[in-house]
């Protein structure tokens, strides 16, 4: 989910917790998903761009390339995943002169901490990321969508809907199929 936050899941058939990288399950029939949410997303950019110069930005993004720059974009000091640490500074710097570029750079910055978190799951015994199926306003960016895949290797796949509510449901009436309520 790429909203003011990042948040990711992967589907494991075993629950994967671990609180020193801020990593949780949640039961989903027999099976659980496991992730975090990080404190980077969507919310750094905002305080960067207003949502109409992130989208002309985006436009002129060449994705196939790198910009070099090793950012960490937070908000503000302190991170939950995939590293748990309240005292992680948001790395930002150095700003290059063009706008078009800083962007990318965050963009790469929150590719890169959704790879390591799926990096830190697969170390703690989630199985291999295969594919990705993104929601949330970053998920409509295709700049960002094209820097995703490059960074994490795998497919992306569309996501049967982007309302949290669809999900809700899809529970209750797995629930209720289960309890021989349908």
């Amino acid at each position: 989910a790429l909203g003011s936050s990042l948040t990711i899941k992967i589907l494991s058939d075993r629950p994967i917790s671990a609180p020193q990288f801020g990593i949780y399950s949640h039961r989903l029939g027999d099976a659980y998903l496991a992730g975090g949410a990080s404190n980077s997303g969507g919310k750094v950019l905002a305080q960067h761009f207003p949502l109409a110069r992130i989208i002309e930005l985006s436009a002129a993004i060449d994705p196939t390339t790198e910009t070099g720059l090793d950012y960490y974009p937070l908000p503000a000091v302190g991170e939950r995943f995939p590293i748990a640490d309240p005292a992680l500074p948001p790395r930002l710097t150095p700003r290059p002169a063009d706008d078009a570029d800083y962007l990318k750079a965050m963009l790469e910055g929150i590719a890169g901490i959704e790879a390591l978190g799926y990096r830190r799951l697969a170390e703690l015994g989630a199985p291999r990321l295969t594919s990705v199926r993104s929601v949330g306003g970053g998920a409509a960016n295709p700049a960002w969508t094209a820097i995703r895949q490059r960074k994490l290797g795998v497919g992306f796949l569309p996501a049967l809907s982007d309302e949290a509510a669809a999900g809700t449901a899809r529970l209750a009436l797995m629930g209720a199929i289960e309890a021989g309520l349908s």
